[in-house]
């Protein structure tokens, strides 16, 4: 266990241009911005140009409200020859004081690319 806090890889907070016609945060401004934490862990894993590849299935637990600080953590899970897997947990920090809830996770797949976008190795993989 670390002595350290846990860090996000990204924080944001969450403005009313965001919002759906219910007043919450549309569920698109959140997969994106699990896209760039885990982004942001893929290039930290060894990924130097990256494409995201798939996002399993993303389950809304609790809503998100303007005015919300929301935290996502990103931790790469899995490195293949080309490939690295990156575990997102979104919590939100409530506006109105009272506390963190959790939002969604996710597990996100990029492939390290060229410049034509052709998958290569890792700089740490075996091949």
């Amino acid at each position: 266990m670390s002595d350290h806090p846990r860090q996000p890889a990204i924080r944001v907070l969450m403005m009313p241009r965001d919002t759906n016609h219910h007043g919450t945060i549309f569920g698109g401004v959140i997969l994106s911005h699990i896209d760039q934490a885990g982004a942001v862990a893929a290039i930290a894993g060894g990924c130097r140009r990256l494409v995201t590849v798939a996002m399993d299935q993303v389950v809304f637990h609790e809503p998100v409200q303007v005015g919300d600080l929301v935290s996502f953590f990103a931790e790469v899970t899995r490195t293949g020859r080309t490939s690295i897997e990156v575990r997102v947990t979104v919590e939100a920090l409530r506006r109105d004081g009272s506390g963190t809830v959790g939002v969604t996770e996710a597990e996100v797949t990029y492939v390290n690319v060229d410049d034509s976008g052709r998958p290569i190795p890792l700089p740490n993989s075996s091949s």
